[in-house]
């Protein structure tokens, strides 16, 4: 059995309390099973900062993707338009879900290592009166950027658009003031910052807009608005659900109050980031982005030579406890840290003493 640290955007490292709560088998249609759905849903909206009535919550089986995809193809009606806010391979699979369900938009695409311009979501706005949809991603895992939802987010309430939110690897480790931003929909997956384990995603929407879903799904298990409304009964879930998972979820969200909620999450968070690229930059490696739009989530650092030989130093690192995670890009040649998950500074300090190793030859 491996014993490595995962070091990546999801799935993550969790903890073996999180773990242990899926040793036990859970019945889909018993009530105290239910009951742990229904303080999933409640307890994800009180993390968004979001009153119950004013906002609601669903889950939704399947990867993050899937939650993304349920919710652009049951928000986006036939007769909407969306603005795709884009700058990396996240916002791209957000574009190729609509091109596949046929869903009528535009796209607004920044540079990977850019956040979107304000004037510029505002110009496509004021240029294309038929958008009624923006759509964007908050932390986009390609290269680590944070792109601006506070901005965007103004920019949708002061035109009037509904604004769908991709926080997969955000929520839970980034404050996010739902309500105050005015989000429509926001997405996120269970194996992210509340660090649990794959198996489901979640979105909390505003009560009003999930309502419009009604009968708009071109997809009988992606429809989130006949997910929502058996759900919010008494916790039953239309299909078979991941019961492990939920379980695993649960706890997570305990251990996440432990730790003391999303802001003390987000400081480790940053400190795990802040050690990680001041020992790489000693090492001689550049990272990819400016520090200033640098998530907390995962760095992207560039190779330090052309004939840097990442599958080798890939295996070493693997080999002394730390999964690493390939680059994404097509233009530079790059890797990628993740320090989310149950990393601490031990960990990141154990992990650039391996890089350092490596780098000073002594894995021949």
């Amino acid at each position: 059995m491996n014993t490595y640290k995962l070091l990546t955007p999801g799935p993550l490292t969790t903890t073996e309390t999180v773990k242990a709560q899926m040793l036990v088998d859970r019945c889909t249609w018993d009530d105290d099973y239910k009951s742990i759905t229904q303080k999933i849903r409640r307890e994800l909206l009180a993390l968004g900062k979001v009153k119950e009535g004013e906002y609601t919550s669903v889950l939704m089986q399947g990867s993050g993707s899937f939650g993304v995809e349920a919710t652009l193809t049951c928000a986006i009606g036939k007769d909407d338009k969306c603005l795709f806010v884009i700058n990396g391979e996240y916002g791209r699979r957000m574009v190729t879900i609509a091109q596949y369900a046929g869903l009528n938009h535009s796209v607004y695409s920044a540079a990977f290592d850019e956040i979107p311009s304000g004037a510029a979501v505002k110009g496509h706005l004021e240029k294309d009166g038929g958008i009624t949809h923006i759509a964007m991603v908050h932390c986009e895992t390609t290269t680590g950027i944070l792109n601006p939802l506070d901005e965007v987010a103004a920019i949708a309430k002061q035109y009037g658009k509904i604004l769908i939110v991709d926080a997969m690897s955000s929520f839970g480790g980034i404050p996010i003031n739902i309500g105050a931003l005015g989000v429509d929909f926001l997405i996120s997956s269970a194996n992210k910052c509340i660090q649990g384990v794959p198996g489901f995603s979640f979105i909390i929407a505003r009560t009003g807009a999930i309502e419009k879903c009604k009968g708009v799904a071109r997809s009988l298990s992606l429809d989130i608005y006949d997910q929502w409304a058996a759900m919010r009964k008494d916790g039953k879930w239309r299909f078979t659900s991941p019961t492990h998972v939920v379980a695993a979820f649960a706890r997570a969200l305990d251990e996440l109050e432990t730790e003391g909620g999303i802001k003390a999450r987000h400081e480790r968070y940053k400190a795990n980031n802040a050690l990680l690229r001041k020992n790489m930059k000693n090492m001689g490696f550049t990272a990819y982005l400016d520090e200033k739009i640098q998530s907390p989530i995962i760095t992207t650092f560039v190779f330090p030579a052309p004939d840097f030989n990442f599958p080798a130093f890939y295996e070493y690192v693997k080999s002394r406890g730390f999964v690493l995670y390939p680059g994404k890009l097509t233009e530079v040649d790059t890797f990628r840290i993740g320090n989310i998950g149950e990393i601490y500074k031990d960990d990141i300090e154990k992990l650039c003493a391996a890089i350092k190793d490596y780098m000073e030859g002594k894995h021949k």
